[in-house]
């Protein structure tokens, strides 16, 4: 049976969720000379979660509805009004509101790596710098959730992961968000039902241990459970004693219930205890039962590391249900993406590059309005490298060979051959209109799995994984090094 979406998508206008600043420059910005140029911003990260070799851009088509939905409404005007600092003027402007920015950005799904913008901005002044907050909010949690679950996936060796994570999720769009980005990222279901009803994303689940704690005994839990759902029988087997009366328990009910009428368990579930040791006992006792068909879900606070660790000791899962360490990317719960501005438009269309200056390097911005390429070896079809370029520089996609180079350590240069070149960077938005066609998320989660596929196994190691190199285009470094020096001595 076809699947449909059962709501009818109405935006919510996030117009007004930003960070106050943003308003007061803009209000400067509306009654200065600054009002009539053009500006260029970056959405960039500076570290992988979890010190991984690579994020996952997410969030595109959330932050797509916040650009074609902008508008400020009456009762958001009377609030600015009222605080007695913005001009008639300026909020006659924000009354009449129009979306006039070009946007770029990468397909949602695609790896990303430090510093190479995943979006582009560029507007009037007063609009671009508006944007920030929203944009960060919407890319920077999805981004650093997709990016978790494709981690937790990688190390379950091709088995299941189902997202078990909406009640510890920090907040209903967290929940609801988190489940679309952990989808994304590899993950087959989630058991939020929201988003099976709203995003077509597959919900299921099991039990809790309430439902065996309400029976009389957990014989009766079980027997019941079956009778209502046999052709969906998954039994949580760890609310007493996994081995001298869940599994038992299970098998008996398999033989009472089940075989009389043809059907086969589809599982049982450990949420507690040794797993490893209890996955192979259970898994040796429903073998000998003549059930070899039953599968073995493992939950409980699982991550990346946990999973790993129970597969090297050879744990009999044939699933994986993951909650609160990938709806909040516990180990690392925040992404650190930023807006920063990188380039002014002059009259003649031509860009004024401009940079942030850091004692920290990581902080030091990379300047100009910028395009990304990613290098495909031509042989093998995987990912050597990124390149980062002026925006209309002439970059061939196709050269006989390619000397790169670090931006950090430009002595360590590297020629490739046989290769070609891919931009990263699509239009989304002209002059405010909308021109991208927003793909489905079974079409962004395929995309997302082809272009991981592409990337060496050395770069995807849990641990201390290769540095994939993102470098820049020499003229890109030389007007670098040219800022960085004028600003430093001036």
């Amino acid at each position: 049976m076809e699947r449909k979406s059962y709501q009818v998508k109405d935006p919510r206008n996030l117009s007004i969720l930003t960070d106050f600043y943003e308003l007061t420059m803009a209000n400067g910005i509306f009654q200065s000379p600054l009002r009539d140029i053009v500006c260029v911003y970056d959405v960039f990260f500076r570290r992988v979660p979890d010190q991984g070799g690579f994020a996952i851009f997410c969030g595109l088509e959330q932050a797509i509805d916040y650009l074609d939905n902008l508008h400020f409404t009456d009762g958001d005007i009377e609030y600015l009004r009222e605080r007695g600092i913005f001009c008639e003027e300026f909020l006659e402007y924000l009354k009449n509101f129009e979306f006039k920015c070009n946007v770029w950005a990468m397909p949602e799904g695609t790896p990303v790596f430090p510093k190479e913008p995943m979006m582009v901005v560029e507007g009037p002044a007063i609009q671009a710098q508006m944007l920030e907050t929203a944009l960060l909010i919407l890319m920077n949690h999805q981004t650093l959730i997709a990016t978790k679950a494709n981690r937790i996936v990688r190390s379950a060796m091709g088995r299941p992961v189902q997202e078990f994570g909406a009640r510890r999720a920090q907040g209903v769009d967290a929940a609801n968000y988190g489940t679309r980005a952990c989808y994304i990222g590899g993950c087959v279901s989630s058991s939020n039902t929201m988003m099976e009803r709203d995003m077509l994303i597959p919900a299921g689940g099991t039990m809790a241990h309430a439902w065996v704690q309400m029976f009389p005994n957990e014989y009766e839990a079980f027997k019941t459970f079956a009778e209502k759902y046999p052709d969906n029988t998954i039994l949580l087997v760890d609310t007493y004693n996994v081995l001298k009366s869940g599994v038992p328990n299970a098998i008996k009910v398999f033989d009472e219930v089940l075989k009389p009428q043809g059907k086969r368990p589809v599982g049982i579930r450990l949420d507690s205890g040794d797993i490893a040791y209890l996955s192979k006992q259970a898994r040796i006792m429903l073998d000998e039962a003549g059930y070899p068909d039953c599968k073995i879900v493992a939950s409980n606070s699982l991550d990346e590391y946990i999973i790993r660790d129970l597969l090297i000791n050879d744990a009999k899962i044939d699933s994986f249900g993951v909650g609160e360490c990938m709806i909040t990317s516990k180990t690392t719960p925040v992404l650190g993406g930023v807006y920063k501005l990188t380039a002014i438009k002059k009259e003649d269309g031509s860009y004024e590059p401009k940079i942030k200056i850091s004692a920290s390097i990581e902080k030091i911005t990379l300047p100009y309005k910028k395009q990304v390429y990613r290098i495909y070896d031509k042989a093998t079809g995987k990912a050597t490298a990124d390149y980062i370029s002026i925006w209309d520089e002439n970059v061939d996609l196709c050269p006989n060979e390619m000397t790169i180079f670090s931006p950090t350590e430009p002595w360590k240069r590297q020629t490739l051959e046989n290769i070609e070149l891919k931009p990263l960077l699509v239009p989304i938005f002209v002059d405010g209109k909308k021109v991208y066609e927003t793909p489905s998320i079974e079409e962004i989660k395929t995309f997302c799995a082809q272009q991981i596929d592409t990337l060496w196994d050395e770069v995807k190691r849990l641990e201390y994984p290769h540095i994939y190199y993102v470098d820049y285009s020499e003229k890109l470094w030389l007007e670098q090094m040219r800022l960085l020096n004028e600003k430093q001595n001036g």
